[in-house]
């Protein structure tokens, strides 16, 4: 189904990806299997559907009647989620919106002052978090 199409069956959302915006991510998600039945299911719709629930902060089950069901929605988000397509998105537009604003891509340095890491009196116990790698 094209964009065009998919947007006459039903009335927009705020939420929903412009046209643009739609064609920045979609090289993004990952593509149907090669062999198998042709994929049904509309990713611009599951994309729409879950920046709805994500403004909206509705539960998966009370997705409008107008997206894809709910479980399909959610199938999507969890896979794309074990996958990294929602860190490849984010990364994507994270380094689209730093170029914009006029800066490298990738942040050259971070800054951590004396109030944003508390550790305890000396001798006593040192607060801290294990990264996991």
């Amino acid at each position: 189904m094209t964009l065009q199409k998919t947007l006459s069956v039903r009335l927009q959302y705020p939420t929903d990806l412009s046209e643009a915006q739609w064609h920045i991510i979609k090289p993004l998600i990952p593509r149907g299997k090669t062999g198998g039945h042709m994929r049904e299911t509309d990713e611009y719709e599951v994309a729409n559907a879950i920046l709805y629930l994500l403004k909206t902060g509705c539960d998966w089950r009370m997705l409008p009647h107008d997206f894809p069901k709910w479980q399909t929605v959610f199938d999507y988000f969890t896979k794309w989620k074990k996958d990294g397509t929602w860190k490849k998105i984010h990364d994507c537009l994270k380094d689209q919106v730093r170029l914009k604003v006029g800066k490298r891509k990738k942040a050259t340095a971070g800054v951590i002052d004396s109030q944003s890491v508390k550790t305890g009196k000396k001798g006593e116990f040192v607060a801290m978090m294990l990264v996991k790698k």
